[in-house]
């Protein structure tokens, strides 16, 4: 392909921007050579193969697929937090509270008071799914988070609240006390449980 030209180079570079909308809507089974087949028959004023009266029950059975493969894809996940949880919870160094969040100490601070709801806090943290890949790091990034005891997931807010400074933690958060079942955008699906190893440095 020559895009040596300034024409070529903007029309390659609708293409682009054509196929990042294809991206954001993509569905299994999208027909690449389809989509470019409907662009031409536009650009070139030919006549569409297809009328509204198949377009739109067409596309109303692939939302209803992709919403239900969502709901498949969510069940799993919830059966696997549970299982995970389930294991977790019959370690001995493990302590689960009222609400589901289970917690273990790695290591023990100084002592000090612990924050409060309103409090700001200074941490480390390293966030892993179950199966221990890693979607959120300020240990990877190098550099600590601030942020408001009350302005993050349930399951931090809660163990905050019971850590000293200097504490470091594993926490377990199920789903309820994460991003529950709507998740966090691509970053976090919904209904996954999170693990956390936290490292309170400081409370301000």
């Amino acid at each position: 392909m020559d895009l040596s030209t300034d024409e070529a180079k903007v029309s390659y570079g609708f293409g682009l921007q054509f196929g990042e909308q294809l991206l954001r809507n993509r569905f299994e089974g999208l027909d690449l050579d389809a989509a470019i087949a409907g662009i031409r028959h536009v650009f070139e004023h030919q006549q569409a193969q297809i009328g509204e009266s198949e377009l739109n029950p067409a596309y109303q059975a692939i939302q209803e697929k992709k919403q239900a493969a969502a709901a498949e894809l969510a069940g799993k996940r919830a059966a696997l937090a549970e299982q995970f949880l389930t294991a977790n919870a019959e370690r001995d160094e493990v302590t689960t509270t009222d609400s589901g969040l289970q917690w273990e100490v790695l290591e023990s601070g100084a002592g000090g008071d612990s924050p409060g709801a309103t409090d700001q806090v200074v941490t480390h943290y390293h966030g892993t799914f179950v199966d221990g890949s890693v979607f959120d790091s300020s240990v990877d990034r190098g550099e600590p988070a601030t942020f408001g005891v009350n302005q993050v997931i349930p399951g931090w807010t809660e163990a905050l609240q019971l850590m000293s400074p200097g504490d470091k933690w594993r926490i377990v958060c199920p789903p309820h006390l994460a991003y529950g079942e709507q998740g966090a955008g691509d970053a976090i699906p919904p209904n996954t449980a999170l693990v956390f190893e936290i490292h309170l440095i400081q409370v301000n």
